[in-house]
């Protein structure tokens, strides 16, 4: 035995009992019928069955037509069905009261049955393709809401495995490097202070405003990349360089930026890639053009530069040495501000200022955790 599919649900509500039994007798080898002899009734039986279409007679006593069709568009669970009127009046201004209520259709008595199955059925089919393109709509939204989770979700991934790796990178310079440790996670904690102060000052904004922050901190962990070409010789020495060796020292900028091009070159992710050749190319760079290793002047020296000299420098300050003690960060402070319009970029030694405190907590809170982590390692 096969399944049939469900026949459609017609109301056909009418006052005469003749016109019910015709048109139930037109209907029913088509259609589930309710013959239904008043408006009353047909409110009556909408509590339990909701039909796809309803034929409503215009003249009936006690409730006619046009007042049914206003209750049933006022109930949010009943305005969706349709309504073809049953009429004898053939007037354009009866039609045009019918059709402005909310009717679809009007069906002229006597009843012609190849017309009127004619009508319900172009009627019923029309309704049946906008349920199916309602359906599709939202399956296709549905959709597009899960593809847009998963690419936010994939991106966040991305990100999270292209910062990790900038991170491993950085901390395997600075494992060479082993005298400035912390240098890379603290550099990092002083340009959010600072850029977060520069947003609030509104300075430089229409160049901050630009930039994706999520790319562009976790960049600034490769500034010292070039680093990772300079001899153990050089980078561990215990005491000054001598002019041969600060002359190899000063080549780690452009071989940090030949470095990141070189991975440039291989993908189509650039964005990060430019920031961190920038820090990598410019932190060494001074206000009045003498730093290297370009001799940039100025503003022609990249804010982002700019903004990591200001923070290389001062925890290269407040870091132990072989051949000096670290200096507390009042006096580093001291000496970044002495810098000013000589070194560093006089609008930043402003914002530089307003975080001085916050600077200092970011290095003292590195000095305590390093401590207890030495205190806490085995003897050798």
């Amino acid at each position: 035995m096969f399944m049939t599919e469900k026949r459609p649900r017609i109301m056909m509500v009418d006052d005469n009992p003749s016109n019910l039994t015709l048109g139930k007798g037109i209907l029913n080898p088509h259609y589930e019928v309710f013959p239904i002899p008043s408006a009353g009734k047909m409110f009556e039986i909408l509590r339990a069955v909701l039909p796809e279409l309803i034929l409503l007679d215009v003249e009936m006593p006690e409730m006619d037509g046009y007042e049914a069709i206003k209750r049933l568009k006022a109930d949010e669970r009943l305005s969706d069905i349709m309504v073809i009127f049953l009429t004898a009046k053939r007037d354009e201004g009866s039609e045009l009261q019918g059709l402005s209520l909310g009717a679809i259709d009007y069906i002229h008595k006597p009843f012609s049955a190849p017309l009127m199955l004619k009508r319900i059925e172009n009627h019923l089919l029309i309704a049946d393709q906008k349920r199916r393109l309602k359906a599709q709509k939202n399956e296709l939204q549905y959709f597009n809401d899960h593809l847009q989770h998963l690419v936010e979700e994939r991106s966040a991934h991305i990100i999270e495995l292209q910062n990790t790796i900038l991170s491993t990178v950085a901390e395997l310079v600075e494992f060479r490097d082993d005298i400035t440790g912390g240098h890379v996670a603290r550099t990092q904690r002083y340009l959010q202070i600072m850029l977060n102060q520069l947003l609030d000052d509104g300075v430089y904004l229409d160049e901050v405003g630009k930039w994706n922050l999520h790319f562009l901190l976790p960049s600034a962990q490769l500034h010292d990349v070039g680093k990772i070409a300079v001899s153990d010789a050089i980078l561990k020495k215990p005491g000054p360089l001598t002019p041969e060796e600060w002359a190899e020292m000063k080549k780690h900028p452009a071989v940090g930026v030949d470095a990141l091009e070189r991975i440039e070159s291989g993908t189509r992710e650039h964005d990060f890639l430019r920031h961190a050749k920038i820090f990598a190319g410019t932190h060494h760079e001074k206000w009045d053009g003498t730093g290297y290793p370009r001799g940039l002047k100025g503003l022609a020296i990249p804010l982002q530069g700019r903004l990591m000299a200001i923070a290389d420098v001062y925890d290269a300050l407040i870091a132990a040495r072989p051949y000096k003690p670290p200096m507390t960060t009042e006096e580093a402070a001291r000496i970044i501000q002495e810098g000013r319009g000589t070194h560093f970029d006089p609008t930043l030694m402003d914002v530089f200022e307003k975080v001085t405190a916050q600077l200092a907590e970011v290095a003292e809170t590195s000095r305590r955790s390093m401590a207890q982590a030495g205190a806490a390692a085995p003897p050798p």
